[in-house]
């Protein structure tokens, strides 16, 4: 063989071989394993021979009928029962059988106060507080601070003998509050 053609082989070989390793190459040519994906695979209804053949063929990519939408196919498969299999995606909403009715009565389904949420949340305020406070004393380290005001006592004892001596009453002039001053991040700690 001449040198050239050699030079050319061995050029065209490592060229084949560098592009082997990129996964485009390796995808167009069908060298990567192509799993499907769990979450679009649906089981399909068996092909049956339609009982009236003057049927026209099915539209590509329309529903299939025999199938319905998901919130049917549910309720086929938790109320199995003779109305449910005769149903298709275009049938009226079905009528609850009486084991049904005498299911949700038994459990006072029927009777549900339509206004369960707000009752609950009124009832469960407090807990939600309670439990607000043990994650901020847990995690921060540190009392919440109690709400409401604090009156200074010294200088509210001072307006108070001043309005007295004065003659005017009690309520004459603001009440003197303690301004409560901001904790630091690691005051308290060391």
């Amino acid at each position: 063989m001449d040198r050239s053609m050699t030079f050319r082989l061995l050029m065209f070989a490592g060229l084949a071989l560098s592009l082997s390793a990129c996964g485009g190459f390796r995808e167009s040519l069908g060298m990567n394993k192509q799993s499907p994906d769990e979450f679009r695979v649906v089981s399909r209804a068996p092909l049956t021979v339609p009982p009236d053949f003057q049927l026209r063929p099915p539209e590509p990519g329309a529903p299939r009928p025999q199938v319905g939408t998901p919130a049917q196919q549910a309720e086929r498969a938790v109320f199995r029962n003779s109305q449910g299999a005769q149903q298709t995606a275009n049938a009226a909403p079905r009528r609850v059988t009486v084991g049904e009715q005498a299911l949700l009565s038994a459990t006072g389904a029927q009777a549900a106060d339509p206004n369960i949420r707000l009752i609950v949340n009124r009832e469960t305020k407090q807990i939600n507080e309670e439990s607000d406070y043990f994650v901020d004393r847990l995690v921060f380290w540190n009392d919440v601070p109690p709400t409401g005001t604090v009156v200074d006592p010294v200088a509210e004892r001072r307006r108070l003998q001043e309005n007295a001596a004065l003659g005017q009453p009690v309520t004459t002039g603001p009440t003197p509050q303690i301004e409560r001053r901001r904790q630091a991040p690691l005051e308290g700690i060391f």
